[in-house]
């Protein structure tokens, strides 16, 4: 088992991590909403106490005006002092509500004309008796014009009031935009925080799932070393370990199939070489029973050491499949390159080779993907009716490079579908007068596409393909 290296922080913690961050930001946002709505109530009943206090003391001073022309004007002609201390306790508390006023916003200039018009009328109180009735006269004029300032100073304040309205109303725009504004930010950097973490902690998983795609197609020789939370971390350890104990199981295996090999080629020469001695006739002349057997054992050693060498060499192809050297290669001339290799051979049966579709190129080992396209127009010589076409067709997709391999045989038996990339497996439908197949082509392919990521199938034929198998190859347009 590998050694295992402590690492900061797993997945889970990581994760917890991320969320309370943005947890920790979206409440921000929150509590900083809160405590500006808290303001804004505050001012909005500051400036609504001010209003009620400026539309109060307003009214105030017209009843306090009121009150004080009616004492004033009555003492002067009834020369009462009680009446007079009534004037002056109404001028005093006017005054009073005339400085509430300038403590709420109402001009200086206009209290100070309040209060001149004040001492006038106050003025008037004083004089001799027989004089009271003309002095009664002029005060209620001063009287309309002390009306007058009063309803001057009665609209300041109503504009006071509306001006505080409108500054209130203002305020709460500018910070209703300003929270908008910070909630808006506030979302978008929690999403971008969110994507970040994702795609962060998504890495490790995405080299984790490759890593296994690697090891289920028999790519070994790459370690796997994923950096990341201390639990993806364990995995990677863990794939590397199981890596290495599938590159010793490979090795077991190949070393077991060469010593067996060996013990058995070295006994089946020896039996070959005796059976031919007996056929030759050198230890006596065989009965034509005799030599019949002699026929019979001669043909089986001969497929027997055939076997073993097919095993030997499916084996060198498993392990040369992990050994891919890319390059960058186009299909089309690759495919005439295999055609033109094996055109005897073709010509020979009368069949006709075509290769056409989009010139692509492709990263892939061309050597590999030659023996590939060499295996399948070989099978599709071997089982193809004299006089027929073989087609090789490349197309793609956005992400795939398509080659598709139709002969013009009998097809693939339907019982044999599901058999026929396994390592010599033979089906039925073998064609007549042909050297019989190892059974090791087919296998061959898939290792070699298996390699380059990419996958082979046997398509169906419909009823208006016609006969023959059809052969789809996908392969990855990059490396």
């Amino acid at each position: 088992m590998p050694t295992r290296h402590r690492a900061r922080g797993s997945f889970q913690q990581l994760l917890l991590f991320a969320f309370l961050l943005i947890t920790a930001l979206l409440l921000g946002v929150v509590l900083r909403a809160v405590s500006q709505y808290d303001k804004l109530i505050v001012q909005s009943r500051d400036a609504a106490r001010s209003a009620l206090q400026l539309s109060g003391a307003a009214q105030t001073l017209a009843e306090r005006s009121a009150a004080m022309e009616r004492s004033g004007r009555q003492s002067l002609v009834l020369n009462d002092a009680v009446l007079r201390r009534r004037f002056n306790d109404a001028a005093r508390d006017a005054q009073a509500v005339v400085q509430r006023l300038v403590d709420n916003g109402l001009l200086p200039q206009s209290a100070e004309q309040w209060r001149t018009q004040l001492g006038v009328i106050e003025g008037l109180m004083n004089g001799p008796q027989d004089s009271a009735l003309s002095r009664e006269g002029s005060m209620a004029i001063q009287f309309r014009e002390l009306d007058t300032l009063n309803t001057q100073i009665a609209q300041q304040a109503q504009f006071l009031i509306e001006t505080q309205n409108n500054a209130l109303a203002e305020r709460l725009e500018r910070a209703r935009r300003r929270l908008m504004q910070q909630v808006i930010a506030a979302s978008g950097l929690a999403i971008a925080m969110a994507l970040a973490f994702g795609i962060w902690l998504a890495r490790p998983f995405k080299r984790l799932e490759r890593a296994i795609h690697g090891l289920g197609e028999n790519r070994l020789e790459e370690p796997i070393d994923i950096r990341g939370p201390a639990d993806v971390r364990r995995v990677s350890q863990e794939l590397d370990w199981l890596r290495l104990r599938l590159m010793e199981l490979d090795a077991d295996k190949a070393r077991f199939l060469r010593h067996v090999s060996h013990e058995l080629k070295t006994p089946l020469a020896a039996l070959r070489e005796g059976v031919s001695l007996l056929e030759d006739g050198v230890t006596g002349a065989l009965t034509p029973a005799q030599r019949e057997v002699a026929q019979i054992l001669n043909q089986n050693t001969i497929a027997l050491q055939g076997q073993i060498e097919a095993l030997l060499r499916f084996n060198a192809a498993a392990f040369e499949a992990r050994q891919l050297s890319r390059q960058r290669t186009p299909l089309l001339p690759l495919i005439e390159q295999q055609i033109e290799a094996q055109r005897l051979q073709w010509q020979a049966q009368g069949l006709t080779v075509r290769a056409e579709g989009e010139p692509l190129t492709v990263v892939v080992d061309p050597v590999k993907i030659g023996t590939v396209l060499a295996n399948l127009l070989s099978n599709a010589i071997r089982f193809s009716a004299r006089g027929g076409t073989i087609q090789f067709t490349v197309s793609s997709t956005v992400d795939l490079a398509i080659i598709e391999v139709a002969d013009a045989g009998p097809g693939i038996a339907a019982d044999d579908r599901d058999r026929i990339f396994e390592p010599f497996f033979r089906g039925e439908r073998q064609p007549e007068h042909a050297v019989k197949g190892t059974g090791i082509g087919l296998s061959i392919v898939q290792e070699y596409i298996a390699a380059h990521g990419g996958r082979i199938e046997l398509l169906h034929n419909s009823a208006s393909d016609g006969p023959g198998a059809r052969f789809r190859i996908e392969l990855p347009r990059s490396a």
